[in-house]
């Protein structure tokens, strides 16, 4: 029966055979991988909460009784649609009044421009009667806009809540009276940590998923970006539409979400082990021609289960310890034991 060495003594006998081997003393043994490069599509994940389209309450600008509900609950609308009309008859009634008065106003400025065309009457009596005239127009107009108030209108094509009122109920100005919601497509905001800011632009797509159907993606893309950044997450804030066409996603749901952030073509990886963090940032211990290892710093990118990109610092074939960095300082001479795949060490 063969029993297996650990990985501590494999270490050291292979150490042991390239000193004999060269009859040099040997560095001590460090665990390496080779950098490879692969293509890499970034995706970034983040969280966020749908809203609708368009989500509004329906508040009357004027108090007065509901006269008459025109909608049926949680059914769509049109836009434009009359909704619910309140009693305006009081409304009507200035509105005659006013267009009596510029009608009266009226006469009174034709008979006063009549007058002076034929040097009997003064400029000065037909400027007042055109001043009459004038706030008579408005006087209609204003009554007009308040009567045109007491109905209420969808203001754009969606979904109906829950009403708040009943017919004959009194109504004040601001109230609540019904949700309208346009949920034909969703948005949704999220934030990303700042790094990612090169890569961000309008149209990125978006994927994402949501507790009520699980196993399901919902596509979209990003249309907007904050101009700023947080200046205490240091995160960017984006917003994205997704589209909604069964009507199955609903305000308030809490998604997942996978911002599709480009693609790389040649992408290098190390594992995390091999990343030393420091006051000044991140570094690693590669190894060079000469078998000496030296301390070179590197710029970090996505991560991922156990492994990191390397955006800078680092080729293609270079050789970077995995572990026992505790024990190693520039210039000392190490016997590499590449690692692949969390397979045994080979030498």
């Amino acid at each position: 029966m063969t029993r297996r060495l650990p990985i501590a003594a494999l270490l050291c006998a292979l150490a042991a055979e390239a000193w004999a081997q060269t009859d040099q003393p040997p560095g001590l043994p460090a665990e390496v991988v080779t950098v490879e490069s692969r293509p890499l599509t970034a995706s970034i994940a983040a969280v966020g909460t749908l809203a609708a389209n368009e989500q509004i309450w329906l508040r009357p600008e004027q108090s007065g009784r509901v006269l008459e509900i025109r909608f049926s609950e949680g059914k769509p609308v049109s836009a434009g649609e009359v909704m619910i009309e309140l009693d305006a008859s009081i409304y009507r009634a200035e509105l005659h009044k006013a267009q009596a008065q510029l009608n009266q106003s009226r006469r009174a400025y034709d008979r006063a421009q009549s007058l002076l065309s034929r040097k009997v009457g003064s400029e000065t009596e037909r400027d007042s009667a055109l001043a009459r005239l004038k706030v008579d127009e408005a006087e209609v107009e204003l009554a007009r806009t308040r009567l045109d108030k007491m109905t209420l209108r969808a203001p754009f094509a969606g979904l109906t809540g829950l009403r708040q009122i009943s017919p004959g109920d009194y109504v004040a100005i601001g109230q609540d009276l019904v949700a309208l919601v346009d949920n034909r497509s969703m948005k949704v905001d999220f934030r990303i940590p700042e790094i990612y800011l090169p890569a961000l632009r309008p149209g990125l797509p978006v994927r994402i998923q949501v507790d009520a159907f699980p196993g399901r993606r919902f596509e979209g893309s990003v249309y907007a970006i904050a101009p700023g950044a947080d200046a205490q997450s240091h995160s960017l804030r984006l917003r994205a539409r997704i589209a909604n066409p069964e009507g199955l996603l609903r305000p308030g749901l809490f998604a997942q979400i996978q911002l599709q952030a480009g693609e790389t073509a040649a992408a290098l990886f190390v594992p995390e082990q091999a990343i030393i963090p420091g006051a000044d940032g991140s570094s690693v211990l590669r190894v060079n021609a000469e078998q000496q290892v030296e301390r070179v710093a590197v710029e970090l990118g996505q991560r991922r289960p156990g492994e990191v990109q390397v955006l800078s610092g680092l080729s293609t074939g270079d050789i970077v310890v995995t572990a026992g960095q505790l024990k190693l300082r520039p210039g000392m001479p190490v016997t590499p034991v590449h690692v692949d795949n969390n397979r045994a060490p080979t030498p």
